[in-house]
């Protein structure tokens, strides 16, 4: 209650100083009705519902608008609209509407019957007008944060036929602001970051709080900032909201994390001002500030002198309190490595300090070293004058390991005659064991490197010597592996190159660097080159290569050709005379003798061969052939190819019409004179018997078992093979005649192969291990007259036809 009776005093002096406002300004706007026609509307506003203020705006208005109806004015009727504003306070509640002004017009007097009448934004809804009156009434609470102002309209009508007395004027409420609300920081909560150790007074982050209300009007938009938490460390403009350093020497490895707790208050930061809090998370960045450490001051490695190159043999680690870039560092030996025997590199991982050998260790030579190592910042602020860097001693003790055999020599250099005799001594390879206890040592050949056993080795001296004789001229190098063991521990294994080099001897005689075939002309002249000549030698002198040519004893007054030295290892082969002909001597061979520089000097007789052909004037070769040189005159060479062609062309073609003729099928259709179906050929003699093979081959039927029971067609030439069924052979005990008929029957009835000629089938092989023997009459001497077949009806039924046969012959032959 208290804080709205306030609220309404304020109003009603806000009232007063409009009133006196009111009072200045109204004589100034008045208008006088023209012609007795009363014109002028009048407003009057309010904040709220004070009846005494309102009252009085009321009657200023009426005194300074009405004139007596006698009075008329030779002048333009102005509008009587004294405001065109209203303000109405937001957020504003009570048990009655809330007044926000009051409308007037001149033609309000006596008892003329007019009502007011309001459109526009939120006529009816949120403002309502009293038609007697014209009194304006707030219905609903306003924000101005929603809407800060509304348009309407305001017109006089004829209260009983709605008829406009007056044109509709427009007029504007403006919501007024109160602070009712507090401010927002729309992008909280902050993160931020500063380097540590910053001096006092370095921007760190700037904060933005947010009112939404009204900046103009009053404080209550007038944002003041403050730190809630987060000092001594840190402070803030109450202006600008720009925090900065307030403490000296932040140390991130002390505390690396602030939160500070941000303020802003509006009303410019009075008492009864809304306030917003924010949270600001400020992280020191980190800076090269401290140097690195080595955890200890004194480190011992023992390292075994077998120790491969490049492998570790120890590690240091220098610790950091910065993080990332800061705290890397790089180790190196800055004393006690003059021969360079170590060396240190860092570890990217771990950032350690890896201790590498570069060079191989010896316990015998030296058994100690001491070592200063050092680790340096990478990065290095310019504010500290350099790097930070820290030292430590490293002591290495070597330890005895049991070593390989060490020779001399990496690689043996070892040269040897081509040809020189089995078991000479090529050279000698050396080594050592360089333990303290000195074991002795073995020598072997790695015979994967001697793969043809050319080489051996003393197993206890090392020296190497020849197991087969060398040529230069096949292999001139040979590299060989030669190893070396202990006595005492065989898994102790060395090895060296020997590369064993050829030396050369003259034992290859020079000879024709090809073979060569020269051509003389005819008509050449005497004295004319006919062919240049060069040699060639395997060997390979040191002072090079010089070669002497002579014709042989038996040569040396050649009638016909001659040798001249061209000073640079060459001849040439000269021709003596212009008589040569080839129907006298088509080819001539020159012997000649080739001798080197060697020492033993060494010599080879080559042959050249030099034909004799005929030539044009200028001395080009055309034909070097006996035969070209008889051919007729006036018929060319292309002339005889042309004819041997044609003759080849002429062959070819009797040929192939021979070929045709002998591979032409005779016809299907048989002629007259060779057709032998339905003929009946007989035979008045008995033939030879079985001695007679002459007539035709019986030796199927005599053994049909030889080929399964299978007889092939003579009587016709089938195009297809016809197969028989499987199964119909005979068996191994003996062919039954019955059924070997009708197996051959009935091949003939469904063979597709054979066409229906007739044909007699003679059969000359009766069966084995018959009771009755054979039936054939060919083995018997007697006669049909003489043979009695009554015997045939005792047999059995299977003969009981046969036999009815038989006799009825005989009565037949009687009768």
């Amino acid at each position: 209650m208290p804080k709205r009776k306030a609220k309404e005093m304020l109003v009603d002096v806000w009232m007063t100083s409009l009133l006196l406002v009111w009072i200045t300004y109204v004589p100034c706007v008045s208008m006088t009705p023209i012609m007795g026609q009363s014109k002028s509307t009048q407003t009057t506003s309010t904040a709220s519902g004070g009846s005494d203020a309102a009252a009085a705006v009321a009657a200023v208005a009426v005194a300074s608008g009405g004139l007596g109806e006698g009075q008329r004015l030779l002048s333009r009727a102005k509008r009587g609209w004294v405001w065109n504003q209203m303000f109405v306070l937001e957020e504003f509640s009570g048990p009655d509407p809330i007044l926000v002004g009051r409308l007037h017009t001149d033609l309000d007097v006596g008892g003329r019957r007019i009502k007011y009448v309001l459109a526009g934004e939120g006529a009816g809804t949120i403002f309502a007008i009293n038609e007697m009156t014209g009194d304006i009434h707030a219905m609903k609470r306003l924000d101005r944060e929603e809407k800060a102002e509304y348009t309407l309209t305001a017109q006089v009508v004829n209260a009983d036929t709605d008829e406009p007395l007056e044109p509709p004027s427009e007029f504007i409420i403006k919501v007024q602001d109160i602070n009712d609300n507090p401010p927002q920081f729309i992008e909280g909560p902050y993160r931020a970051s500063v380097p540590e150790m910053s001096a006092v007074g370095t921007p760190v982050t700037r904060v933005t709080a947010t009112d939404a209300d009204d900046p103009v009007y009053g404080n209550s938009a007038k944002l003041v900032y403050s730190i809630l938490e987060g000092q001594p460390y840190f402070s803030i403009d109450p202006n600008s909201a720009t925090i900065k350093v307030a403490l000296h020497g932040m140390d991130r490895e002390m505390r690396e994390e602030y939160l500070v707790v941000i303020q802003a208050k509006d009303m410019g930061g009075h008492m009864g001002g809304l306030s917003g809090t924010t949270t600001v998370t400020v992280t020191l960045t980190d800076i090269n500030d401290n140097p690195p450490k080595f955890s200890k001051s004194l480190y011992e490695f023992v390292i075994p002198e077998d120790l491969p190159m490049g492998k570790m043999g120890g590690k240091v680690k220098a610790n950091d309190r910065d993080i990332g870039e800061n705290s890397k560092s790089t180790f190196s030996i800055v004393e006690g490595d003059e021969q360079r025997v170590f060396e240190i590199v860092t570890d990217a991982q771990t950032q350690e300090g890896i201790l590498q050998l570069k060079r191989p260790l010896d316990h015998e030579s030296k058994r100690a070293y001491t070592l200063k190592v050092e680790a340096t910042n990478i990065r290095s602020e310019p504010s500290s004058g350099g790097p930070f860097k820290d030292t430590a001693t490293v002591k290495i003790v070597v330890e005895d390991s049991d070593e390989p055999p060490v020779f001399t020599r990496p690689v043996y250099l070892l040269d040897i005659n081509e040809n020189a005799p089995i078991n000479t001594v090529i050279g000698t390879v050396n080594a050592r064991d360089p333990d303290s206890s000195g074991s002795l040592v073995r020598y072997f050949i790695d015979r994967h490197t001697d793969l043809e056993r050319q080489f051996n080795i003393n197993v206890d001296d090392g020296k190497i010597t020849l197991a087969k004789p060398l040529d230069r001229e096949t292999d001139m190098w040979h590299n060989i592996t030669v190893t070396a063991t202990e006595v005492r521990n065989h898994s102790q294994i060395s090895r060296a190159v020997v590369a064993i080099r050829v030396m050369d001897i003259n034992d290859n005689a020079p000879e024709f660097a090809t073979e060569y075939e020269a051509f003389l002309c005819e008509n050449g002249k005497p004295g004319q080159v006919i062919q240049t000549v060069s040699a060639v030698d395997k060997d390979d002198p040191i002072q090079g290569h010089y070669f002497d040519y002579r014709l042989v004893p038996e040569m040396l007054n050649n009638p016909n050709f001659t040798i001249k030295n061209n000073q640079d290892n060459s001849i040439s082969v000269l021709a003596k005379h212009d008589t040569f002909r080839r129907q006298k001597q088509e080819m001539y061979f020159l012997p000649i003798i080739v001798t080197d520089n060697g020492n033993p000097p060494l010599s080879s007789t080559n042959t050249l061969t030099i034909r004799v052909c005929g030539c044009s004037k200028e001395g080009i070769v055309q034909s070097c052939n006996v035969e070209a040189y008889v051919l007729p005159i006036g018929l060319s060479m292309g002339a005889l190819i042309a004819i041997l062609a044609c003759i080849i062309l002429l062959l070819v073609i009797v040929v192939l019409f021979v070929t045709l003729r002998r591979n032409k099928h005779e016809p299907l259709i048989i002629k007259d004179d060779e057709d032998v179906r339905e003929n009946i050929i007989r035979y008045d003699d008995e033939g030879g018997g079985e001695e007679d093979t002459e007539a035709f081959d019986i030796a199927t039927l005599q053994n049909p078992d030889g080929i399964n029971g299978f007889l092939p067609r003579k009587d016709i030439k089938p195009d297809l093979q016809f197969m028989p069924r499987a199964g119909q052979g005979s068996g191994p005990n003996g062919v039954d005649v019955d059924e070997f008929i009708n197996v051959r029957l009935h091949e003939a009835d469904h063979d597709p192969t054979a066409p229906p000629y007739d044909s007699i089938q003679i059969y000359g092989y009766e069966g084995r291990g018959s009771i009755a023997g054979s039936l054939s009459s060919l083995e018997t001497a007697s006669s049909d007259s003489d043979q009695n077949y009554d015997y045939l009806r005792e047999w059995g039924p299977r003969f009981r036809r046969l036999g009815e046969l038989y006799s009825v012959g005989e009565s037949d032959r009687e009768t």
